[in-house]
């Protein structure tokens, strides 16, 4: 688990910087490419645009969703450049996350004035390991999880 939070850290770190650089007002797929090269020069595997099966929950592929980001193949990045984010975006990550059978997602907003970003864990009610995941995250106060009972 310790090894997804240094992971959620490296992005953390880097989309601030970047944001220090660009600032708000660019296209999301500005940002988009400057983290996915920044991560790159740290050596850490970074897929853009990269089709994601989406399954039913009997493992029927149903479908396919392009991440913006999959990152060590079990971090998905959703970016915005918007005003703020909403309920709905937090929604499409979770659902993104039900769907390709990953846990780990966050979602960063470069659109505002200060940067957001939120990382979220997709705890299923039958996931029992859910609970240490939340315990280990106050290990890193910066980030602020969300699971789909808080939507």
């Amino acid at each position: 688990m310790s090894n997804i939070l240094a992971l959620c850290d490296t992005v953390r770190q880097t989309s601030l910087a970047i944001h220090q650089y660009f600032r708000s007002g660019h296209l999301e797929k500005v940002y988009e490419n400057t983290l996915a090269h920044r991560l790159r020069n740290k050596a850490i595997d970074v897929k853009q645009q990269m089709p994601i099966d989406i399954y039913d929950e009997d493992g029927t592929l149903v479908g396919h969703y392009t991440a913006d980001l999959l990152i060590e193949s079990q971090l998905i990045v959703e970016l915005k450049a918007c005003h703020t984010l909403t309920t709905e975006h937090f929604a499409q990550v979770f659902g993104y996350l039900r769907g390709s059978r990953l846990r780990h997602g966050m979602l960063i907003n470069s659109g505002s004035q200060k940067l957001q970003i939120r990382k979220l864990i997709l705890c299923l009610p039958e996931v029992a390991q859910c609970f240490a995941v939340f315990r280990s995250v106050r290990a890193f106060p910066y980030l602020r999880c969300y699971s789909e009972r808080d939507l």
